[in-house]
């Protein structure tokens, strides 16, 4: 080779983005380039003669050795001309990622062999991020299906022990029983909100909301939740930004950051409670500003496995009976529903932090689609006729009791195409009341079709599983009139009589 050649490789090797190395047959370094340098925290000089094994982690020392034993021995190439990802050490002691290729060549008849070593730290950890976020998706779709089904059931328990209760009025005994069974029933409506939320499937209804007014609202409350060993600390600049989501929502994600740190104070501590404006660009959102919210505590800490797992729903590390494990992963949902980020930093013995980037308010906010319903307890009645669309035979027993308790004439159907038949028939009816989520045809196609033979057809969607009702709507889902279950008798009624009465103003 000629001193031309040889300053143009040692040219193209100083200035290569990747490591390279080279070793003789014994492992000692022979050359060391600028990259590698960057990498592992040595200076070239400090490498030079050294056995490479100081760059490894000490369980890859002992394959290392064999890998070169066995080569030089039998001549079979088991990393030579193969990549593969290994780890690598450090000078500070900490290991990265990295995939490492290995050629070989002869100089005055030994061998030397060159290592071309690529850090992938970044793409490891993006692909980690991706497979957390995938098992995220599942878990949110399969909880969301559980809340669906759940909700069925919870209509027909909270329904019927509503009705009990009532018929029990003179037998305070077992009127007390009746009320246990809807307290239950109503707490299992709460839990199954939470399935939704952590799915992104909960309705939200989203608004502008001065959020250093709302933690300051929220710092009574707080203060009356944490126990007395708990310091409450808040840090919210002056200027910071409106945000854009769910007042009642947000409120319940605060709380439940809150109450979460406290739990990791057994001892006592300080829950610190900061926003500011934030730079955000991470995968699922969009680029741009984001108030940041976070929630830190002086606790315990986490490992990096519970952390990674801490937004799953019923992941918990409390003793049996001391949470459900729904309280982050509701967090986690609402935030990602309401197009924002939440991330976790935590280190046992360090304390938890818990960041949640909203969306800055701008313009004229959206309001939500689908109001909540806050009714008296009044149960008007009624003499039309309604055609009741639902699949589930327990819900519909329950639901054609409820509707002939309160006066009305009920036809039934379990599917679209049986509605569809009796409106074809002759069937004359005041009001579709129809669950939007069935087998083959959707509640919603159902209104489209039947509208199509009664025009004047008013409509009242039911579900327990929100986000259908939403994204399976097309373009007029917000104006869908839907009652979600599990729902009272009360609320049935006077929705019913709104819906109806709209009709009769036509």
């Amino acid at each position: 080779m000629t001193r031309h050649d040889a300053d143009r490789l040692r040219a193209v090797v100083d200035t290569a983005v990747d490591g390279i190395i080279l070793i003789d047959e014994s492992g000692s370094i022979i050359m060391f380039n600028p990259a590698c340098e960057r990498l592992f925290g040595y200076g070239a000089g400090e490498v030079a003669g050294k056995n490479v094994k100081m760059l490894m982690p000490s369980s890859f020392r002992d394959g290392h050795d064999q890998y070169i034993s066995n080569y030089l021995t039998t001549g079979r190439k088991k990393i030579i001309g193969i990549g593969r990802q290994v780890q690598g050490l450090r000078r500070d002691g900490s290991t990265f990622p990295m995939e490492l290729s290995v050629g070989e060549h002869k100089e005055d008849g030994r061998r030397v062999f060159v290592g071309i070593i690529h850090d992938v730290t970044a793409r490891t950890a993006a692909e980690a991020r991706l497979e957390q976020a995938q098992k995220m998706e599942s878990i949110g779709q399969l909880s969301g299906g559980i809340a669906h089904d759940f909700n069925n059931l919870l209509t027909v328990i909270v329904g019927n022990a509503e009705t009990l209760s009532l018929k029990l009025s003179q037998q305070p005994e077992l009127r007390q029983l009746s009320d246990a069974i809807f307290a239950a029933g109503e707490r299992g409506a709460e839990l199954t909100q939470r399935l939704l939320a952590f799915g992104r499937r909960q309705v939200l209804q989203p608004v502008a909301i001065d959020s250093r007014e709302l933690l300051g609202e929220l710092g009574w409350l707080l203060r009356r939740a944490l126990r007395d060993d708990i310091k409450l600390v808040s840090d919210m600049p002056e200027d910071l930004p409106w945000i854009l989501a769910d007042r009642a929502q947000l409120e319940s994600a605060m709380l439940n950051l809150a109450l979460n740190a406290q739990d990791a104070m057994p001892r006592g501590g300080e829950v610190n409670v900061s926003g500011r404006v934030s730079s955000l660009n991470v995968d699922g959102v969009v680029a741009g500003d984001y108030v940041e919210i976070a929630v830190s505590d002086t606790g315990e800490g986490m490992s990096p496995d519970v952390a990674m797992r801490a937004f799953e729903p019923f992941f918990t590390t409390k003793a049996f009976g001391k949470g459900s494990g729904l309280g982050l992963s509701m967090v986690y949902g609402f935030v990602r529903q309401s197009n924002g980020h939440v991330s976790i930093e935590s280190a046992p013995g360090v304390g938890t932090t818990v960041r949640v980037f909203l969306p800055i308010a701008t313009g004229d906010p959206v309001v939500a689609r689908v109001s909540k319903d806050h009714v008296a307890e009044i149960a008007p009645k009624g003499n039309e006729t309604i055609l009741v669309v639902e699949d589930d035979p327990h819900v519909r027993t329950h639901v054609v009791g409820l509707l002939g308790r309160l006066g009305y004439v009920v036809l039934t159907a379990e599917s679209g195409d049986e509605a569809l038949r009796h409106l074809a028939d002759g069937a004359r009816v005041d009001l579709l009341f129809t669950d939007m989520v069935m087998p083959g045809m959707s509640g919603w196609e159902l209104a489209r079709r039947a509208r199509a033979l009664m025009p004047r057809l008013r409509v009242l969607y039911t579900s327990g599983y929100p986000v259908d009702t939403i994204d399976g709507a097309g373009n007029g889902a917000a104006d869908a009139d839907i009652l979600l279950k599990p729902y009272r008798k009360s609320v049935l009624a006077q929705r019913l009589r709104r819906a109806l009465e709209e009709t009769e103003k036509d």
